[in-house]
């Protein structure tokens, strides 16, 4: 006897029919096969995921999607969600897949955490009158600088310093591989990079050929899998990253099914056509800090030491030690990545119990690397879950450099969260390579949306600046003493270096 399935839908779309003109449009837009039409539309619920296309494209918003709120009985330690996974297990034997970060209800502490500001003996500076300083320099700092006067009385400056890149915003787009994401989504990161002054990064895909003139905006990405990494694709970028973590799965690897590896992807990725992507948990050359050490100085002598070398770790329980070995194997900069950071697919068990808030391991490495003296030694990049200008100034002041967007930059380009990437069926042409709907993102009007959204936070960003009575990105760097804490317990104040609100100097 064949197994019938017992899952209830997640969501029910909802038509109002006298509102509907029955012109088909909520049926070519689905792209989970949820939408029939046969006299009138019919929705099939269980292929609902909620990803809101059809209800955008309306024209006479006739379309709602509600939860399916089921009738369960109570049950605090046996919530629905629970026993809806383990009925898809016990029907499938597989390993529930997921998309995008961390949902769980755990404390969000950027929203427990608020910001000073000036009154009467420190005045306000007024952005709109006096200049904001929003430019950053990622790369390792010298501790001093030296200078001698030549005989014809100029000064000059002795000191040899390292690579730097310079952001003219302090954020960067997340790293989100070819293959995961559409061509089309690392076009519109790649234009809106260059018209903002700050860099995207190509995940662990490789960079397509098409996108090697954006070379002075593009973060190149080294991971266990080396896919599409060669000597020109390290030299076409601004930094050179080294993924050893990602936040949303800690500890383990990646895989980009055979379905979805084109002739495109084949040859960005440098395998064959239709072949899996497996990305192994650890690099297999890269066993001690030793060893990680050999594969940054690799890559300075491959890039003849003119690019800053980054390494991205994911916030784990240790994370302060481990990026101290890191700055002392050599990186210029350390990228923390905390679990509410996004994946195109990850296991569930993973991404929902696995790692730590960014929040408490950028404050937990920034104090670390004070004190051992070596925070000059490497810049701090903050990625997992920055939502807003009011996180990343937030971010900052806990000891970040720049911060990391991935999840709110694909929300710019009309991301849904529906967390259903790892499908390759996204209706919004993001986490795609069907053409019919990679094609459905215009490129143009993804960099605009995306110039839009920098602007928009460093306006803000400078906002805040001058509340707090400074006018430049690094008087706010680490300045714990000008955050807030409301609702948290003293251990969490403790590890975070911030007093309790109501408390002053």
């Amino acid at each position: 006897m064949a197994m019938t399935s017992e899952l209830p839908p997640e969501f029910i779309v909802k038509i109002d029919y006298d509102q509907c003109r029955r012109c088909k449009r909520c049926v070519m837009n689905c792209s989970f096969g949820c939408m029939h039409f046969t006299d009138r539309v019919v929705p099939e619920h269980k292929l609902c995921v909620a990803c809101q296309r059809c209800v955008t494209y309306c024209p006479e918003h006739a379309i709602t999607i509600t939860k399916n709120e089921l009738a369960y009985k109570e049950n605090a330690n046996w919530s629905p969600e629970i026993r809806k996974n383990i009925l898809k297990q016990a029907e499938t034997g597989g390993i529930l897949l997921v998309g995008m970060g961390n949902p769980r209800d755990y404390p969000i502490l950027w929203d427990h955490l608020l910001i000073d500001a000036c009154q009467v003996t420190n005045p306000s500076i007024d952005p709109l009158r006096e200049p904001m300083e929003l430019r950053t320099f990622l790369g390792r700092k010298p501790d001093r600088l030296e200078f001698v006067e030549s005989e014809d009385g100029e000064i000059d400056l002795v000191t040899e310093i390292e690579p730097q890149v310079r952001l003219d915003v302090p954020v960067v787009f997340g790293a989100m591989s070819y293959g995961a994401v559409s061509l089309n989504v690392h076009r519109s990161l790649a234009m809106a990079a260059a018209r903002s002054g700050t860099l995207m990064n190509t995940g662990e895909g490789g960079l397509h050929r098409e996108l090697y003139p954006y070379a002075e905006n593009v973060i190149v990405q080294v991971a266990s899998g080396r896919f599409g990494v060669h000597s020109e694709y390290l030299n076409t970028s601004a930094m050179v990253e080294i993924k050893i973590g990602q936040g949303a799965k800690p500890g383990i690897g990646g895989h980009l099914p055979g379905e979805k590896v084109d002739e495109d992807i084949s040859k960005t990725r440098m395998i064959p056509v239709g072949s899996d992507a497996i990305s192994p948990a650890p690099h297999h050359d890269i066993y001690s800090i030793e060893d990680l050490s050999q594969l940054i100085y690799a890559i300075k002598e491959t890039t003849d030491y003119k690019k800053p070398v980054s390494v991205k770790i994911s916030a784990v329980h240790n994370v302060a030690a481990i990026a101290s070995g890191i700055v002392r194997a050599g990186a210029d900069v350390v990228t923390i990545d905390g679990f509410r950071g996004g994946t195109g697919a990850a296991p569930m068990v993973i991404r929902d119990n696995v790692g730590i808030p960014i929040e408490l391991a950028l404050a937990a490495v920034d104090q670390r690397l004070r004190d051992e003296g070596i925070r000059n030694s490497a810049s701090i990049i903050c990625a997992g879950g920055i939502r807003s200008s009011g996180d990343m100034a937030k971010a900052i002041a806990l000891g970040a450099d720049a911060v990391v967007i991935g999840t709110a930059a694909l929300v710019a380009l009309g991301c849904r969260i529906c967390q259903k990437c790892y499908t390759g069926n996204c209706a919004w042409g993001i986490a795609t390579q069907r053409p019919e709907l990679v094609r459905r993102l215009d490129p143009q009007v993804g960099a605009e949306r995306l110039s839009n959204l920098l602007t928009a936070w460093s306006l803000e960003l400078k906002e805040i600046l001058g509340s707090l009575g400074v006018n430049s990105i690094e008087s706010l760097r680490g300045s714990r003493e000008r955050l807030r804490g409301v609702g948290l317990d003293s251990q969490t104040l403790d590890l975070l270096g911030v007093k309790p609100a109501g408390v002053g100097q």
